[in-house]
């Protein structure tokens, strides 16, 4: 993965003075064009290596006829110009300006430049064979222009190390670059993983806020169907019970849309500097029990509350009583609900039972979602409890949950 292409999925495109300044093959990938960068470096490159070559050309310039003169000069400019194209083809590059260096003096700054891409591009491999290849063009020509042995052993030990030189350098720009791309890579890596886990907690905190809306419209809804249904089912019912009936509408509706305003406000906490109303807890379920009896439930509560009603313990049981009446005025209007509520040292225990109806109902049953009890279930996981429901051989239906007191 090139340098450009992680920048660009982070989103910080580098600038066009940066990337004029980075190699091509680091922003754009190895097919690159040429940055400003490149150029110079290519420039310099051909430069440094004619400068070499000049040097040894001159030093060997007598020691051979016309003929051979000419043949240096023309494999050491061929061998300058191949070194344009390095980059792309190192391997191919090599295997010109190599033996043309073992023949040409113009040639020998170009080999040990080629020898330096090697160690940068090449594999294992090829940088192996190109090194050998290299050590045995610099023996022919040491044969070819050494005045005696020892003058050829001079050559044949400044040959290998300026090799090893260019072998070695070459190797630390290739580690060098290989850190920052790894470095790139890594960074790029965390900043998938930080967006994921921003995306994740989103999705985690919408599903919250789903589970919370329909705990609390479920209810209010359900009121609201309830007495609506009572209206159209007794149309002729005296002017002063329709007008309780709908007094009552109104307020379920009124509180309905205070609860909906108080959790969509969730979204907006720390925006407006507005205060919102605290969440439910077990002090308030006399208050829904009562609400519900208004409405013409039948409901028969033993309540055992311990002293202290906060925390997402009292949230959590509050919320699972209230699904639980919601359930019953859905699938079993009219008929009678046990609530029961006890404490222990231990853990907080919550039983809602409620029978089928045993007569035709003058109204049907309110639809389902399908997704209380699910809801339920991930809110009791949450707090590390436990919940069991189940329909008995009658018809009854029993919901039980335990919730361990927070530690």
């Amino acid at each position: 993965m090139d340098v450009a292409s992680i920048e660009v999925k982070r989103g910080l495109e580098p600038a066009r003075w940066q990337r004029r300044l980075l190699p091509g093959s680091m922003v754009d990938g190895p097919d690159a064009r040429r940055s400003l960068r490149d150029w110079a470096v290519d420039a310099l490159v051909t430069v440094v290596a004619l400068g070499i070559g000049v040097i040894a050309l001159h030093d060997t310039w007598g020691q051979h006829g016309v003929v051979f003169r000419a043949v240096d000069i023309v494999l050491g400019v061929a061998s300058l110009a191949a070194l344009w194209d390095r980059r792309r083809h190192p391997v191919g590059v090599a295997a010109f300006v190599v033996p043309a260096s073992a023949i040409s003096a113009l040639a020998g700054g170009a080999g040990l430049v080629v020898l330096f891409n090697a160690a940068i591009r090449c594999n294992r491999r090829d940088l192996t064979w190109i090194t050998v290849a290299s050590i045995a063009a610099a023996v022919v020509n040491a044969l070819l222009y050494a005045m005696d042995g020892t003058d050829l052993r001079d050559n044949v030990l400044v040959g290998v190390l300026l090799f090893g030189i260019a072998i070695g350098w070459g190797l630390f720009v290739r580690v060098r670059r290989d850190l920052v791309d790894s470095l790139h890579e890594r960074a790029a890596r965390l900043e998938d993983e930080g967006r994921l886990r921003v995306e994740r907690a989103r999705l985690e905190e919408r599903e919250r806020i789903a589970r919370e809306m329909h705990d609390v419209l479920a209810h209010r809804l359900s009121l609201l169907s309830l007495h609506a249904g009572a209206l159209e089912f007794r149309p002729g019912a005296p002017p002063e019970e329709i007008a309780a009936t709908a007094g009552v509408v109104r307020e379920a509706a009124t509180a309905a849309l205070e609860e909906l305003r108080d959790v969509v406000g969730v979204l907006r906490e720390g925006t407006d500097g507005e205060v919102r109303r605290p969440q439910p807890t077990l002090a308030d379920l006399p208050t829904l029990i009562e609400e519900s009896r208004a409405a013409g439930m039948r409901i028969e509560a033993e309540l055992d509350l311990p002293k202290a009603t906060g925390g997402s313990v009292g949230r959590t049981a509050y919320r699972v009583v209230q699904e639980g009446l919601t359930n019953a005025r859905k699938h079993a209007p009219g008929v009678l609900v046990r609530v029961r509520v006890t404490a222990s040292a231990e853990a907080l225990g919550i039983e809602i039972r409620n029978p089928a109806p045993l007569v035709p109902l003058p109204a049907p049953a309110l639809p389902g979602a399908g997704s209380g009890l699910v809801g339920l279930g991930e809110r009791v996981q949450l707090a590390d409890g436990a919940l069991r429901h189940e329909v008995g051989p009658g018809g009854e239906f029993v919901l039980e949950v335990t919730l361990p007191w927070e530690r």
